[in-house]
């Protein structure tokens, strides 16, 4: 079982090259004596928690000798007191391990390295997230790891139905991956059919995490706005999702967890509506749909009525527009929906002190003073207001820049083709609905097709969970 000197001397020496020891300041090599034979150890400074490696360095100092000891398996039973300690033999996959923030031991005369978990990554606190606020309920909030995230999960669901299976993916980010879901409950086809397109993914790297799985799985629909995969930042969304069937993809490095299967009517369901009672829950449902269509109706629906003020009813003259006015009502619509969306990336880049102030100058500036050039009429702002609005009852920020840009073509077909257009952008818009593809399960418009009553109506209407679970 014992090695030539010149092998350990070539082992530690590749190992220092391949994770750059003196190349990179944060890789640190340390030399050790442990039981009268030289051994060295690999951990990336601040991962590591000192504390815990100063300890169990300390208790192999003591160590008389190692010549009872035939293997590396033997010496982790006996002397290593880690928690999650594990024997590897490929080095490939212990130098990814320690960029992964476990710690590296090589022992001279033993084959293979002991692999260590003794890591602590710098991390922010469990906090609310900002775009999911509850009025009651629980205010904590997945982060950027991926263990704290599942411990999340497991501190609500205390059984071994949970199943939390690690995947990777990235050839150079080999970035960590947990597929969750509930064993006995959730589909066991969509779960093989999740698990292969994930070991499947062959990109170089993960850089956007989320974003760039979702990217790497979807099916190839570059002009379909619709989003095929819904997120949230709430552990009590996902552990709601996961007791229904549903399916989480968990990725490292950040709060965003994947809920599949998605359809479009999920996007109606907001969490604020399970923390009220069924009545005002379903009540509130129901204006979230309302107000989602409104958002992509209203305008080009008023553009439409009042583009030929000849054909307007008495009765809707009210929404004539009074004032004189430069410019076309088509180009004021389609810039104000353009300067919402400036507004919103400049409020991204504002700093907060100064957050107040920009909304006051913004409001001043683009509003009275457009009105008073007239360069934009009251009307248009009223209306548009309203839709920038409502747009934030959508929790979903893709969703909602699906319903503006099927505006902004609804509103363009109005204008070259007046009600024909509208009724082919209609068509369109339903069509596009309809052509989505998932990522997986049973369709994009499940269960509306294929329709399911059960399903379908408790979409629409909250009841209470005894009669759920029934």
């Amino acid at each position: 079982m014992k090695e030539a000197k010149t092998g350990f001397e070539r082992r530690t020496a590749l190992l220092d090259e391949a994770l750059g020891v003196g190349r990179s300041f944060d890789i640190v090599g340390r030399t050790l004596t442990i039981g009268g034979r030289r051994a060295k150890l690999w951990v990336v400074n601040g991962y590591a928690q000192d504390a815990m490696l100063e300890r169990i360095i300390a208790s192999w100092r003591l160590l008389p000798s190692l010549e009872d000891v035939p293997d590396l398996q033997v010496f982790l039973e006996r002397w290593v007191t880690a928690c999650d300690a594990s024997v590897q033999m490929d080095w490939d996959k212990a130098v990814t391990a320690v960029f992964s923030g476990k710690t590296l031991l090589v022992l001279d005369g033993y084959h293979g390295g002991i692999l260590l978990e003794a890591k602590q990554f710098p991390l922010r606190s469990v906090e609310e997230p900002d775009t999911s606020k509850v009025l009651r309920g629980s205010h904590d909030g997945f982060g950027e790891s991926l263990m704290k995230n599942a411990a999340l999960l497991r501190r609500r669901i205390r059984t071994p139905q949970l199943t939390l299976e690690r995947l990777e993916a990235g050839e150079r980010s080999k970035t960590d991956i947990a597929l969750c879901y509930m064993a006995g409950q959730a589909d066991e086809k969509l779960v093989n059919e999740l698990r292969q397109k994930i070991s499947a993914i062959d990109v170089r790297s993960v850089a956007m995490s989320q974003e760039s799985i979702a990217e790497a799985i979807a099916p190839r629909q570059w002009y379909n706005p619709f989003p095929k995969v819904r997120y949230t930042e709430r552990p009590d969304v996902a552990t709601a999702c996961l007791m229904e069937g549903d399916v989480l993809v968990m990725v490292d490095n950040t709060p965003a967890v994947m809920i599949l299967p998605t359809t479009f009517f999920r996007f109606a369901e907001e969490i604020n509506d399970y923390y009220f009672p069924p009545l005002v829950g379903t009540y509130l449902q129901l204006v979230r749909i309302t107000i989602l269509l409104l958002t992509v109706f209203i305008t080009p629906l008023w553009y439409l009525l009042v583009k030929d003020p000849g054909r307007l009813h008495e009765n809707l003259h009210f929404l004539l527009i009074q004032d004189d006015y430069y410019v076309p009502l088509i180009v004021q619509l389609l810039l104000v929906e353009l300067i919402v969306d400036l507004l919103k990336l400049a409020s991204l880049n504002t700093p907060s002190a100064l957050s107040s102030s920009f909304s006051m100058l913004g409001a001043l500036i683009l509003g009275d003073f457009a009105v008073q050039s007239r360069w934009l009429v009251p009307e248009v702002l009223v209306y548009m207001a309203f839709v920038a609005i409502a747009n934030y009852a959508q929790h979903s920020y893709e969703m909602g820049y699906a319903f503006k840009l099927c505006r902004m073509a609804l509103l363009i077909l109005i204008w070259l083709a007046d009600w024909w257009g509208f009724g082919f952008g209609v068509a369109g818009i339903l069509l596009l609905v309809a052509t989505t593809k998932p990522l997986a399960g049973k369709g994009y418009l499940y269960p509306l097709i294929p329709f399911n009553g059960k399903d379908m109506k408790a979409l629409l209407h909250r009841r209470p969970i005894s009669r759920k679970n029934t």
